[in-house]
């Protein structure tokens, strides 16, 4: 039993004993309750906190635990349908801001489907974020704690970020030789942060905003959720299609282009070295920006080629708008980014993070400050790059296996792989049969901004235990297809060409 489930066991029984205690008595001591039910000191610490914070006891420092008074019954929670009329209104016809409306809400649906939980039971080849076994744990810690010991680590930090840490990215984005420096930079809370702060800087509501097409969802969810009409730019084996790319700024008269160059998500696709100088190029043309999203420049494989230089680094004149993370390489909980830009564009981004949020928490710009400057960060960056490839290794034989017809194009870098399924499967009902079956997938649907050209299947394998679950997971996957698509054998994964795996 892992220690979630022993945790979650562990409070369903002391709720049932705790109907025994009256208000006010004392429960068991901690090394009871670790004698009595078989489990750790950090299940029991664990479950007394989820008790604690719902109010069925009552923790006492050098006293101990105590049943609390039992919850008043809730009074009735009223009628809250009039919020379906007030959330839908417009504006009234003749008044101010009167014309085409832009959406009030959110849509993230494909968002919030790959920050599911998957099911007791399930495999998940569907997340984002690195399995606890891929996360440097102990070197984060550490970070942590020597954060906490730094004085004026709970002060007020600047509102940009602290100047060693922009400093460290700028460097790090850039290169030794860069034209960035710590002032190019502002400190954000995570990827997804910087990009709704981006896009609601460089664009108006109403405006168009070209992006990759398939494209990561939480870019169009940014931007719906701005006000912003999201336009599609094809993608295939080299990365967008600058030929399309410069026929949508003519059509649209769009300001902003969104894209991943390395490692593209979902596809896997890195742009190549002359599409780099066209999109450049072409945005100068167009006197646009471009928003580039380096989410994966830590997650490439040990076999991968040497990588590119980001977009960033090859622009002298204020084109490229960086974004870059240090999430998706260490936890999920790690919410630290750099969003770069120069000139006036600075400013707005500034001035919008400050509006929405003030500035990141600094105990947490310390703590990533210290896991980059130590050398358990490069130490984990190894590990993972050889993890990574052999688990997308493994994903790929057990596919070839599974389904023979399969033919495969592996990327080196990221954490998925992009199925393309055959014409006509229903990508919905085959993810949902996959999860009857026990594996959590995700559909192709969500990643693009218009009508796809052909169904499609996404699975990950970063959050999966190991090698031997993901074997397990395509085994179920092959259950799921025989029910909903029996044509599978026809899938085929893209990227560039296989090499060993």
């Amino acid at each position: 039993m892992n220690d979630g489930s022993s945790v979650a066991h562990l409070v369903s029984v002391l709720r049932v004993e705790l109907e025994r205690y009256p208000e006010g008595e004392k429960l068991p001591s901690s090394r009871a309750l670790m004698e009595r039910y078989r489990v750790s000191p950090v299940t029991v610490s664990r479950a007394i906190a989820v008790l604690v914070a719902d109010g069925s006891v009552v923790s006492r420092p050098g006293a101990g635990v105590f049943r609390a008074r039992p919850p008043v019954r809730q009074q009735s929670r009223g009628d809250v349908s009039w919020q379906e009329v007030a959330l839908s209104a417009g504006p009234a016809p003749g008044s101010v801001g009167e014309g085409p409306s832009a959406p009030r809400g959110a849509e993230a649906g494909g968002l919030l489907a790959t920050l599911a939980v998957p099911p007791p039971g399930s495999i998940d080849l569907n997340g984002g974020y690195l399995h606890p076994s891929l996360q440097p744990e102990r070197a984060l810690a550490g970070a942590l704690a020597r954060a906490g010991r730094r004085p004026g680590t709970w002060d007020r930090p600047p509102v940009e970020g602290l100047a060693d840490l922009r400093a460290w990215f700028a460097r790090d984005i850039g290169g030794p030789d860069s034209v960035l420096s710590a002032t190019d930079v502002l400190i954000t809370a995570g990827g997804q942060s910087a990009l709704s702060t981006a896009l609601r800087s460089l664009a108006v509501p109403g405006a168009p905003v070209l992006v990759e097409s398939p494209t990561y969802p939480g870019v169009l969810a940014v931007a719906r959720a701005a006000g912003l009409r999201p336009v599609p730019v094809p993608v295939d084996a080299d990365g967008v299609r600058t030929d399309l790319l410069e026929e949508a700024f003519r059509a649209t008269g769009a300001r902003v282009f969104v894209c991943q160059p390395l490692f593209h998500n979902p596809t896997g696709v890195t742009l190549c070295l002359e599409r780099r100088r066209e999109v450049l190029r072409i945005a100068r043309q167009a006197g646009a920006f471009v928003v580039e999203d380096d989410f994966a420049r830590r997650l490439a494989h040990t076999d991968a080629a040497p990588l590119p230089q980001p977009l960033a680094a090859e622009d002298p004149d204020g084109v490229v708008v960086h974004v870059r993370s240090l999430t998706k390489a260490t936890s999920p909980s790690l919410r630290v980014a750099a969003l770069t830009a120069r000139g006036p564009a600075i400013e707005r981004l500034r001035a919008t993070q400050v509006v929405d949020s003030f500035f990141v928490p600094r105990p947490l710009q310390e703590t990533a400050l210290e896991l980059v400057g130590s050398p358990a960060w490069k130490r984990h960056l190894r590990v993972l790059a050889e993890a990574l490839r052999s688990r997308r290794t493994t994903m790929a034989e057990a596919l070839r296996q599974e389904l023979p017809m399969l033919q495969t194009r592996i990327p080196r870098g990221g954490y998925q792989l992009w199925l393309r399924l055959p014409d006509g499967t229903d990508e919905t009902a085959l993810a949902a049969a996959a999860l009857r079956a026990g594996v959590a997938v995700t559909p192709g649907r969500p990643y693009f901004p218009a009508e796809a050209a052909a169904p499609h299947l996404r699975l990950s394998y970063n959050c999966a235990v190991s090698g031997e679950e993901l074997r397990e997971g395509i085994h179920r996957l092959r259950q799921a297809c025989a029910q909903v698509a029996p044509d599978a054998g026809a899938v085929a994964v893209t990227g560039p060409p296989p090499s060993g795996g």
